[in-house]
């Protein structure tokens, strides 16, 4: 009985998150309703190559040619054999939960486990999980379904919770923890995120190591960071296969260094040394004055939603604009669009300020300065000082774009430290009375400036006009949509519609900071107890921020689940004539919409489009280069025959979209209607060339395709001349050749290839490190021929040509992860065994 006693107040909170999850999301959850999205859908189409083979074959293919003409899965399916333990596992700590009251539930119990680790009570714990799970930022991610993001970020708290354990003398407990959280944080697969918290995890173990030398407790320091270090050594093996995929992927990637001289050449301070280029990286920055949402939410209006559905500002709309309102959106900061803002809370950034003042000791700067560098860092282009340093100095941070999204680390530093400092002033009730002057100093510098966005807001934003609406709204005017005497009205009126917007919002802010210094002063008047005042809180803060989150993940957001495929991606009349036709392997362009920000007709085709932000790079700049202008070449030949392309030398116009083998366009038409239009120009699967030509940079290699015709010519890097074993000039070339493809599966292509005088094959597939080749069984090597695509040579006759996509880099990492899974769980094994013989033996005496 005294065990479950000792458990059950734990037992309990669980209970609590499950309930808080079901109630935020009842609707959706009673009603089966599911959340709908550019980013839920998204990867419908993109995903079902490799589903309809997972289903056929029980393997999962590593290659998909779904979606720009073919590229890894490694991060679209990161999924293997090795971690279908650790998904077991992952479910029984989910207790089974599902969907987005599940994403709740692990971000809540999460922090949880990181104060329990603190040595926080049960309640105050639950407090402080409700402080870090309903930040508004993690509602949103759930809200536009960076569901990977949402899972990595839950499992980084519970991750830092053994790192607390071990420094607090815990070693085996912590290196468990540390290890477990690790390996589900990196099996969820967002390298980003875990890469941001890396810094988190090295400033507290320096905390520890400040208070370890001030205390001369150095052995305990090492002992727990040498745990530490076996730990993480042990939950990055565990994901071997998915790290180390990823890693060789970025290099081919968007994420790796251009090797485009040009390019640089023309703006050459935009390229970082080894990773994206600068403005994309730094095209999502936070507003140094949009920072302020961090206490007052709407500060920048919210979300890029209409602004017509915005009650408080169309409260001070003038109906003659609302024409033009229609085209804004509510929020005017400088990012190209948001989904919604950054907020912690506002009571919740008071007892952060309180907490600076009333705490002692390396932890309390350890977060005070990672708050610090989040918010910089989140700053991006208008910081470009720290974010060039970072950019070239610091290992892979050049690797990952939106910068905005390392605020999530002011979103863990600034509850912690909140609770951190409220935990002191419970457990010391002298102290908040010795400290009751910075209680009011951290109220003035709270809700004192919350209560100035109230009454002069003007003080603080010049207008309430984004860069690009003015921009916009001059061009209009300067174009004679808006009359040239409306538009200093229109932007009057729209400056007192946002303004309305913000005044509400810090009137708020103010309001909820006043309830809670109100109840921090009844605390020290004795007027309530400990247990009271952390109930209060509970609810205000709660109240706070689920009012907050409702803005931007609502009820309005969710839908009718849909099962029938033709109902995900309805199958319109130019899908189903393009399914005519049973050849095994050619390509779809979707011209009637936007090519590259979209998978739907990945659903049904192959597509030379899609949408993926990691997408290879060759293939990212042959689309700048060559696939997108041959594209609006494309749409205007179309016209111009009225669709019959055989009128056009296709040669000439549209020479790449050709050798991608572009066997049909879909074209849209007025009423979103569209229909088919074939391509006879198209190259085929592969095919002889007469010619090969040695380039000496990728330069010339991209730029050459503007000269020649790949049909006859293939432009090829002199470092294969080894492998295609051939004099640069013109080959001999069997008129009759043919190149046959008789076997199809994602990641396996079987040519028959047939020519009396052999030579370079060229084939419409994307080249990739880790493809194998083979001819009639023997392994040959693969060149890289016109920027993307595969080439071998072939002795004259008849010939089995075979391409496999198997690296064998797998085999050798999923041997690694199973061996560290293995010791994983004989460690937790140990653990339990360990704490029922303490308890029997307890019992015992």
């Amino acid at each position: 009985m005294n065990k479950i006693k000792n458990y059950l107040p734990d037992a309990l909170a669980v209970v609590l998150f499950i309930a808080i999850g079901f109630l935020y999301f009842f609707q959706p959850v009673t009603e089966g309703l599911v959340l709908t999205g550019h980013d839920h859908s998204g990867g419908v189409g993109a995903g079902v190559e490799m589903q309809e083979y997972y289903q056929r074959t029980g393997e999962r293919t590593r290659w998909t040619n779904a979606l720009f003409s073919g590229m890894p899965t490694y991060q679209m399916a990161p999924s293997y054999d090795s971690t279908d333990t650790l998904v077991g596992l992952q479910k029984v700590y989910q207790l089974g939960l599902t969907g987005v009251a599940m994403y709740v539930f692990v971000m809540l119990l999460g922090f949880y486990i990181l104060l329990r680790a603190f040595d926080f009570k049960v309640w105050m714990a639950a407090l402080g999980a409700i402080l870090w799970a309903f930040s508004s930022y993690f509602f949103i991610i759930i809200g536009a379904g960076h569901i990977w993001k949402v899972m990595a970020l839950a499992y980084i708290p519970p991750t830092i919770a053994g790192l607390v354990l071990c420094y607090r003398g815990k070693y085996l407990w912590g290196g468990v923890v540390t290890a477990f959280f690790l390996a589900l944080q990196i099996m969820s697969n967002h390298v980003q995120m875990s890469y941001y918290f890396l810094p988190v995890m090295g400033l507290m173990a320096l905390a520890y190591l400040v208070q370890a030398v001030k205390e001369k407790k150095m052995a305990g320091w090492c002992k727990a960071t040498g745990m530490l270090i076996v730990a993480g050594l042990l939950g990055v093996a565990i994901n071997s296969s998915n790290l180390y995929h990823t890693y060789q992927y970025s290099k081919e990637s968007m994420r790796g260094k251009s090797e485009l001289a040009y390019k640089n050449k023309q703006d050459p301070g935009n390229q970082t040394k080894d990773g994206l280029e600068r403005d994309y990286i730094t095209q999502w920055s936070y507003g140094i004055g949009e920072t302020w949402s961090l206490l007052i939410p709407n500060v920048k209006g919210g979300a890029s939603l209409p602004l017509t559905a915005s009650e408080k500002a169309m409260e001070k709309a003038n109906p003659q604009y609302t024409p033009v309102y229609q085209a804004l959106t509510q929020y005017w900061g400088e990012q190209p669009g948001t989904s919604g803002p950054v907020y912690v809370g506002a009571f919740v950034m008071m007892l952060f300020v309180l907490s600076l003042f009333v705490l002692k000791g390396p932890m309390k700067w350890c977060l005070l300065a990672l708050t610090v560098l989040s918010v910089m860092l989140s700053w991006g282009r208008n910081f470009m000082g720290l974010t060039n340093l970072f950019l070239d100095y610091v290992p892979l941070y050049d690797k990952f774009r939106a910068v905005a999204s390392i605020l999530v680390v002011a979103e863990f530093t600034i509850p912690l430290l909140a609770m951190l400092g409220l935990k002191a002033l419970l457990e010391q009730p002298e102290l908040l009375k010795a400290k009751l002057k910075y209680v009011y100093a951290s109220f003035a510098l709270t809700g004192g400036f919350a209560l100035l966005f109230a009454l002069m807001p003007d003080v603080f934003f010049g207008n309430y006009i984004s860069t690009a609406e003015m921009s916009m709204l001059q061009d209009a005017t300067a174009k004679g949509y808006i009359p040239g005497d409306m538009l200093g009205g229109i932007l009057g009126n729209l400056h007192e519609m946002r303004k309305a917007v913000v005044v509400a919002d810090a009137w708020r802010s103010f309001i909820i900071i006043a309830i809670g210094l109100l109840l921090l002063l009844a605390y020290n008047a004795k007027k309530v107890s400990g247990g009271v005042l952390v109930s209060a809180v509970f609810v205000l803060c709660l109240f706070d921020l689920w009012q907050v989150d409702k803005r931007y993940l609502n009820d309005g957001m969710f839908s009718e689940p849909v099962s029938a495929a033709t109902n995900v991606v309805p199958k319109t009349p130019a899908d189903e004539f393009i399914l005519r036709d049973k050849d095994k392997d050619y390509r779809v362009m979707n011209l009637a919409g936007s090519p590259f920000n979209e998978n739907k007709t990945s659903y049904y085709h192959k597509s030379i489009g899609g949408y993926h932000a990691a997408k290879l790079r060759r293939y990212q700049e042959m689309i700048e280069e060559h696939i997108a202008p041959e594209m609006g070449k494309f749409a205007r030949a179309v016209a111009a025959v009225r669709g019959d392309l055989s009128k056009v030398d296709g040669d000439t116009i549209f020479p790449v979209l050709n050798m991608l083998n572009v066997k049909y366009a879909i074209i849209g038409q007025e009423g979103g209607q569209t229909f088919p239009v074939p391509n006879p120009h198209a190259n085929g699967n592969g095919w002889f060339v007469k010619e090969v030509r040695y380039v000496a940079s990728a330069d010339d290699e991209i730029l050459g395709l503007h000269q020649v015709n790949p049909k006859g010519i293939a432009l090829v890097a002199g470092k294969y001349k080894g492998i295609l074993g051939v004099a640069e000039g013109s080959q001999p070339v069997d008129s009759a050749a043919t190149v046959r493809l008789t076997s199809y599966d994602a990641n396996v292509l079987v040519y028959e290839v047939n020519s009396s005088k052999g030579g370079v094959v060229v084939f419409s597939e994307i080249y990739y490190p880790g493809w194998q080749a083979t001819v009639d069984g023997e392994p040959v090597e693969i060149a890289c021929a016109d920027y993307i695509l595969r080439a071998i040579k072939v002795a004259p006759g008849k010939h089995t040509v075979a391409f496999k996509f198997d690296p064998k880099s797998l085999h050798v990492t999923e041997t690694v992860a199973n061996v560290s899974l293995v010791l994983l769980m004989l460690g937790m094994l140990f653990l339990l065994g360990r704490e029922v013989w303490k308890r029997r033996k307890e019992t015992q005496k």
